[in-house]
């Protein structure tokens, strides 16, 4: 299970990476932009094109920021760890889906198996967290019970 856990880390920071990459590359490209408009532009319509860049720049710069966030919450991980309840960097095999609690960053194939990487303070992140296996929830509406967790 070490290993699974390895490659649904590596996609989680890779799509991580990912956001910080787009993110930084907006932010370059909004100031690249209100530089370009000052030297182009006079009047009304030069300060509204500076806002307009600097709005985008701000958001590029907020989106950044929460990128950086769940990087650190990633490398705070270990793969290796294996806990008797669910906590940050469990894998958890559930009758009907497979969860890894770290960020929420959508669904990773592993080999023939889908994986959802959820954040703990998710709506399924809080119902798994410190169950054992076992231990039974609902989600949508279904019964589910802890298979394995790792």
């Amino acid at each position: 299970m070490g290993n699974v856990k390895t490659q649904l880390l590596g996609h989680c920071l890779d799509y991580v990476n990912l956001r910080i990459s787009t993110a930084t590359q907006s932010m370059n490209n909004a100031q690249a932009a209100a530089n370009e408009e000052g030297k182009s532009s006079a009047g009304d319509k030069y300060e509204t094109g500076r806002a307009m860049m600097q709005i985008e720049r701000d958001k590029a710069a907020q989106q950044l920021e929460e990128a950086l966030k769940l990087k650190k919450v990633l490398d705070g991980l270990d793969a290796l760890i294996i806990s008797k309840a669910v906590r940050l960097g469990s894998v958890v095999k559930t009758t009907n889906y497979n969860f890894y609690l770290s960020i929420s960053a959508g669904k990773f194939l592993i080999g023939k198996e889908e994986y959802i990487a959820v954040s703990p303070i998710s709506p399924i992140g809080k119902l798994l967290l410190n169950l054992k296996e076992g231990d039974q929830f609902v989600f949508n509406k279904k019964q589910e019970k802890v298979i394995y967790l790792s």
